[in-house]
């Protein structure tokens, strides 16, 4: 990375590049390392994860060029806060329970929160993350000092409350409206994640694959019929979906 930087006969486009240009490749290839995970490719795992890395060097080595900290100092601050937060590991705290390793494992990222002048519960929560993944994490911040509704019939309730909402802007025309109350819409949903404890996006991640899958039925089924799905119309695919849901349910 060193040698594509240097301004005497580097690549043009790495040296064009700065925090802010390549932090998109960054979240891209986070969810390339989740896709391999998710389709169980241990080869493909490998390379995205190799791909990861060179992002990681990457802005280790902009951040050196600027003199705030080089790949040494990255790898030495994990590996601080790694020790740092196991005391039970590499001091002589004890903890019987994943339980209870839980409870110490936030209070110490509080600690760090505090040191960092972050006062606000909410405060630290990246802007960045996936809109539905940071929801449940404000939804988390927020439950750890009792701003949470006591039940997933409550949630329910509210989700209930907000599709009522949304029904009444759809009928009255306002996008703005409309836009918020999904968005209110979502939120619940992110705190019924929180309840239920199932991550959102690998949920959502999942019902993708599965609907690429069924539609791929779809696509097959009208081709021996001689059809494509512009030339079918929805009772037909839907009949088809029924029947591709059908053979999963004898497969499994």
């Amino acid at each position: 990375m060193a040698r594509l930087r240097d301004p005497d006969g580097g690549c043009a486009w790495d040296l064009e590049q700065t925090f802010a240009t390549i932090a998109p490749y960054t979240v891209e290839e986070a969810y390339e390392v989740a896709d391999a995970i998710e389709r169980n490719d241990l080869k493909d795992l490998k390379e995205e994860l190799g791909d990861l890395l060179l992002q990681v060097v990457f802005h280790a080595r902009m951040a050196e060029e600027q003199g705030a900290f080089d790949l040494a100092d990255v790898a030495n601050a994990i590996n601080d806060k790694m020790i740092r937060r196991h005391p039970h590991v590499f001091g002589d705290e004890r903890y019987r329970t994943s339980g209870e390793q839980v409870v110490a494992w936030e209070a110490l990222k509080q600690q760090e929160r505090d040191q960092k002048a972050r006062t606000g519960v909410l405060d630290d929560v990246p802007v960045g993350l996936p809109a539905l993944t940071r929801a449940v994490k404000l939804n988390k911040r927020a439950a750890r000092v009792g701003f949470v509704w006591p039940s997933v019939t409550e949630v329910l309730d509210k989700l209930d409350e907000e599709i009522g909402e949304l029904k009444v802007e759809i009928e009255a025309g306002n996008r703005d409206r409309m836009r918020g109350e999904l968005g209110d819409i979502l939120f619940v949903i992110a705190n019924l994640a929180r309840e239920l404890d199932i991550e959102p996006e690998d949920a959502l991640r999942a019902t993708n694959a599965k609907f690429v899958r069924r539609f791929g039925f779809i696509e097959h089924a009208l081709a021996q019929r001689g059809k494509t799905p512009e030339q079918s119309d929805l009772a037909e695919m839907d009949a088809l979906w029924d029947a591709a849901k059908a053979a999963e349910r004898s497969a499994g």
